[in-house]
């Protein structure tokens, strides 16, 4: 069999991300994935009818351009493009009115009127110092680099949402807010959840909340005809229960979440390292739906159909109530639902005058219940006559999708709970999280920091380290 310097397990964005960085190094790799095919997180199928695209889990991509590490990649020459919404987020209330975040941050003042300083005062120090922002967030914890605009980032991002709700007098401005910091999947009421909304708020005005064209696997295919192109070699069907099963290879790195690493044999882990391991949380899980549609979803509030992602939970204070009880292991009859219909704006996603729809809601992590006609309800809310509008429907629970991906330990799409506990310090306390008790395996998945989303970091960060342990090489993003 061919040895490799390194082998990475798992395709997901994360391991093609510690792939790419350790090829361009000149070392030779391997990439092998369980499933049938690449991706992980950006797989793109059809799951109703024939002719209708829909993305399995991440559709909308927030962090796309935002991400140091795929901004120094060059994916449009592999075919990967994007396309934008004309507004980024828009958040209907059943009283009419409508929040939307806007790419231009002078309309987003305007669009909040009374609240539009007090936005501007919370997001503008990401759009104007993202990059120098990036560096000292995204990744694990060091000494900063910029540490007074860290510092000045930090006392606003380490608060609960709740709090900074507080800031705000109108309710569609904390609605706006409260569904954006929502995306943490965590209780409102936790310290660090304003982390999240304050970075999506702002690189949305930076860069955008982009569609890639064609689904979320373009971003697949082009990382992996990227890496193919630097000599990196990919298997799939690949399912890894033994270490001893793979070829020779020096170094190990995992694309993998802690209970998924315990089952594998031969990793030849310390005990307490273990331990470790197994005391790692989970958060919520989610229940997902898409739809194959004869139109477009009619909202009350036209705008919201032009909108890349609409979040639908009327005001702050039912989506925090809801978020809590459903952290707590309740089922709640309205819940937090984030839904996009990207057939708007890509034509690739579904055959012409057809559209395809994306939704999910947060459940109880492992939850099996059905939730369909508790979210199709939140849409007729504020698109009456929705129901009407669907050709077929393809649901996932917690178990099924994590079948289907099994680094969603139930239905967990986040690899852990991101709160403060675990935001830095996943998935064990360790100065270097990327490091196992091996010395010869490492971790590279969004349990990992910075955590969930796509952006490749955590898989960057895991190489770097991999390069600096074995091989004396320093890379930095260029």
């Amino acid at each position: 069999m061919k040895q490799y310097d390194a082998i990475v397990v798992g395709s997901g964005p994360n391991g093609f991300s510690a792939a790419i960085t350790l090829q361009r190094q000149g070392l030779s790799t391997l990439l092998v994935e369980g499933a049938d095919s690449i991706g992980g997180g950006t797989r793109t199928k059809e799951l109703t009818v024939p002719g209708f695209k829909h993305d399995i889990c991440s559709a909308i991509h927030p962090m796309a351009f935002a991400s140091p590490f795929f901004s120094s990649l060059p994916l449009d020459e592999f075919g990967l493009s994007f396309t934008h919404a004309p507004y980024q987020v828009a958040h209907p209330l059943l009283s009419g009115e409508t929040g939307i975040l806007h790419r231009d941050i002078e309309e987003m003042v305007r669009e909040l009127g009374i609240d539009g300083d007090a936005y501007l005062r919370l997001v503008e120090p990401v759009v104007n110092n993202w990059e120098k922002l990036a560096n000292d967030t995204m990744g694990p914890m060091r000494f900063p680099k910029n540490p007074l605009l860290l510092a000045k980032f930090g006392l606003d991002a380490l608060q609960p949402a709740t709090w900074i709700a507080g800031r705000f007098k109108t309710e569609k401005a904390r609605a706006l807010w409260g569904g954006v910091a929502a995306h943490g999947i965590q209780p409102l009421s936790n310290f660090t959840t304003s982390a999240i909304g304050i970075v999506l708020c702002g690189i949305g005005h930076k860069y955008g909340w982009p569609i890639p064209i064609g689904g979320s696997q373009s971003i697949a295919n082009a990382l992996s005809a990227y890496y193919r192109s630097l000599g990196g070699e990919i298997a799939v069907d690949y399912w890894l229960t033994d270490r001893a099963d793979l070829p020779k290879h020096k170094i190990l790195v995992l694309d993998l979440t802690p209970q998924q690493i315990l089952k594998i044999e031969g990793l030849d882990l310390m005990p307490n390292f273990k331990k470790q391991l197994q005391r790692y949380r989970q958060g919520m899980g989610v229940f997902k739906v898409d739809w194959a549609l004869s139109n477009p979803v009619p909202f009350t509030d036209s705008r919201c159909g032009q909108a890349a992602t609409v979040h639908l939970g009327d005001t702050f204070s039912e989506i925090a109530r809801n978020e809590q009880l459903t952290n707590s292991g309740q089922l709640v009859s309205r819940p937090f639902v984030l839904f996009s219909q990207q057939s708007v704006f890509d034509d690739t996603r579904a055959p012409q005058g057809k559209h395809t729809a994306w939704a999910y809601c947060h459940v109880p992590n492992g939850s099996r219940s059905d939730r369909t006609e508790f979210i199709e309800n939140q849409l007729e809310r504020y698109a009456p006559g929705f129901k009407d509008t669907i050709i077929a429907r393809s649901t996932m629970n917690t178990r099924q999708l994590e079948m289907y991906n099994p680094n969603y330990i139930g239905g967990d799409i986040n690899g852990g709970v991101m709160d403060i506990f675990q935001l830095y310090t996943r998935p064990t306390w360790r100065f270097t999280p990327y490091r196992t008790s091996n010395k010869s395996v490492y971790i590279c998945s969004s349990s990992t920091p910075p955590g969930g989303g796509v952006h490749g970091m955590s898989g960057f960060h895991a190489a770097k380290t991999v390069l600096r342990d074995h091989y004396n090489i320093s890379v930095e993003i260029q």
